[in-house]
């Protein structure tokens, strides 16, 4: 066991320096955006806003990982699925406000159940024209699946590369069905044109600033109660989880309640970032399921180094700012590049870009 990770306060220089770093992003950014003119240097424009704020969204998923790969070592590539679910309940949020104003003008349907022929609203769609509702259910519908599915996992003692195929498969199957139109998903085409939250236009400066500093103050306490987690004797046991499971269990704690409780808290955790990702970038479709991005995710964290919870945070801002970048100036390179990273942290920042961190501390 990693007896250096365990009784860490609560307020260690890492986690000080972060928090007062997104304090200052949450007060500098509204103001070089809204009050600093357009023609100085230090002028935000709206779309870049609303870029950091798509990154921080980010930031709190690779969190959610981190949480249980980094300090259970259960390597999840699902919590692509537990975003997408926490996006799309807020997305049908979204929708339901348009109303009227909707292709077809019906104040029921959004537009592609009209575009079908849906009669009326399904089931499932009732109470997602309240913002609270919504608010619920994108943190309860990611939370259930993850209790079904870690409950019969864990307690099949299903771990490993057993385990991280079974939530692959999960996503994939998720995807499937929600490209269906069917399901009264929006189909291929997901769900978008949003006009307004809470009364708000998505399309005014002043909305997009609440929604990142909305994004800011979710990762900060998102971050915290991670952090108090996994330095408490909670932590302690994850990680006797992770480094040892059959003695952790052998001595009498309850192992699966330990996996399953922290597995559903971090897909919870994922599906707010979820949920704050889709009135930021206006669109949320089935391709949020795919694979291929949860295991994007875990090179996030890989990159940045687990078991830091701020070093999930570093490498998901890398390597999406990595990606805007390479997709604008080298757009046919991209996933070479993606590819790169992750082989020159495995060779040569085996801890990640934290660990390289502590050891110049270290040596200091």
């Amino acid at each position: 066991m990693d007896t250096h990770q365990l009784h860490q306060p609560l307020f260690d220089k890492s986690t000080t320096l972060l928090i007062i770093v997104l304090g200052l992003s949450a007060i500098l950014v509204p103001i070089l955006n809204l009050w600093v003119p357009s023609s100085s240097l230090f002028h935000i424009e709206t779309y870049t806003v609303s870029l950091f704020g798509k990154y921080l969204c980010y930031a709190i998923l690779a969190l959610s990982v981190d949480l249980v790969w980094g300090y259970l070592g259960i390597l999840s590539l699902g919590h692509g699925a537990f975003f997408a679910l926490g996006g799309y309940a807020m997305g049908m949020y979204l929708m339901r406000q348009i109303g009227e104003r909707g292709v077809y003008g019906n104040p029921e349907l959004p537009d592609f159940m009209v575009f079908l022929n849906w009669q009326e609203l399904p089931w499932f769609w009732q109470g997602f024209d309240m913002f609270w509702f919504a608010c619920f259910m994108a943190i309860a519908v990611p939370g259930l699946l993850a209790f079904v599915f870690g409950w019969l996992a864990f307690r099949s003692r299903v771990s490993g590369v057993y385990l991280s195929i079974m939530t692959q498969a999960m996503t994939f199957a998720l995807m499937l069905a929600f490209f269906r139109n069917e399901m009264g998903f929006g189909g291929n085409n997901g769900l978008t044109d949003f006009k307004d939250l809470l009364g708000f236009s998505l399309q005014n400066d002043a909305t997009r600033i609440g929604l990142f500093v909305a994004t800011v103050i979710a990762l900060s306490l998102c971050y915290l109660l991670c952090r108090a987690i996994v330095t408490s004797r909670l932590g302690a046991l994850t990680i006797a989880i992770r480094d040892a499971e059959s003695r952790a269990r052998f001595i009498g704690y309850a192992v699966e309640k330990s996996k399953l409780w922290l597995f559903v808290l971090s897909a919870a955790i994922a599906g707010i970032a979820g949920a704050l990702y889709v009135p930021q970038v206006g669109i949320i479709n089935p391709g949020e399921f795919s694979p291929l991005n949860s295991i994007e995710i875990v090179v996030w964290v890989a990159l940045g180094g687990r078991a830091t919870l701020y070093g999930a945070i570093v490498g998901a801002l890398l390597v999406n700012y990595a990606k805007s970048w390479f997709t604008v100036e080298f757009p046919e390179v991209w996933l070479f590049a993606l590819g790169a990273l992750f082989v020159l942290a495995t060779l040569y920042l085996p801890k990640g870009v934290s660990g390289l961190l502590q050891r110049k501390e270290a040596n200091a």
